[in-house]
């Protein structure tokens, strides 16, 4: 007669439920929030600050609209053309002020960045100092519109003097977000008394914005609405921040 084995099986079973149900419960990762369009990522901030890429794509950029204005200027006699720039992811670093908000999700906070800004130690991005050196050399100006408050112009050349930007002319924001004005009054002579009315062979920014009548909504069009970029229009990347972070996912 053969033993019976299913008792001591069904005991064994038994005992492996009863220890699995004393178990403390496995530890499993919290689940993160929710990434919107708007909040601001870790890597997003490390890519600026220490990828070898977003320093190629700035040199890169600035060597070739070097490059472009030499051929631009030719012809024009000096202090008669200029550059128009940006300033903030254009030609100054603001990455570290960013660091700090990636706790918060990088959402603006107001007086955080007015604190950053009178420190007036953002460095110069990388190409930034040698293009705006060769559009001087050239006999250029070099004019930067920026939309920090016109209160906060006074540190913000400072600033650019300290990190080796000769600005010609510092324009801050006054009424408007929308750069359009300070771009005719660059062109037309009224930007700043005895400033002269320049011919801007070239726009350099991060934002779609820092190009004359230009929006997000261009990406909507054929590659033609793009024709200028490469020539006399140089944009630089920033996936920190800027109008591109109301657009909808795709």
């Amino acid at each position: 007669m053969k033993p019976n084995n299913r008792a001591p099986r069904l005991i064994l079973a038994l005992s492996a439920v009863v220890a699995l149900a004393c178990a403390p419960a496995p530890r499993v990762a919290a689940t993160p929030a929710a990434v919107t369009s708007t909040q601001l990522s870790a890597n997003d901030v490390k890519w600026s600050r220490t990828s070898a890429e977003h320093r190629a794509i700035f040199i890169e950029t600035y060597r070739a609209a070097a490059e472009r204005v030499a051929t631009l200027s030719a012809g024009h006699q000096p202090a008669t053309w200029g550059v128009i720039l940006d300033a903030d992811e254009t030609v100054l670093d603001n990455s570290e002020y960013e660091l700090g908000r990636v706790p918060f999700g990088g959402s603006f906070d107001a007086p955080a960045w007015t604190r950053w800004v009178m420190e007036g130690r953002a460095p110069a991005l990388p190409g930034a100092v040698a293009f705006t050196s060769r559009v001087r050399e050239l006999g250029g100006k070099v004019v930067i519109v920026t939309n920090r408050d016109d209160a906060e112009c006074p540190i913000t050349r400072s600033n650019l003097d300290r990190a080796a930007i000769r600005a010609d002319l510092v324009l801050c924001k006054t009424t408007t977000d929308d750069k359009n004005p300070r771009f005719d009054a660059v062109q037309n002579g009224s930007a700043a008394p005895h400033f002269p009315a320049l011919a801007i062979l070239e726009w350099i920014g991060d934002n779609i914005q820092d190009f004359p009548h230009l929006k997000q909504s261009i990406r909507d069009g054929s590659d033609d609405g793009f024709s200028r970029f490469g020539d006399s229009y140089f944009a630089l990347p920033n996936p920190m921040y800027g109008s591109w972070q109301s657009n909808p996912f795709m």
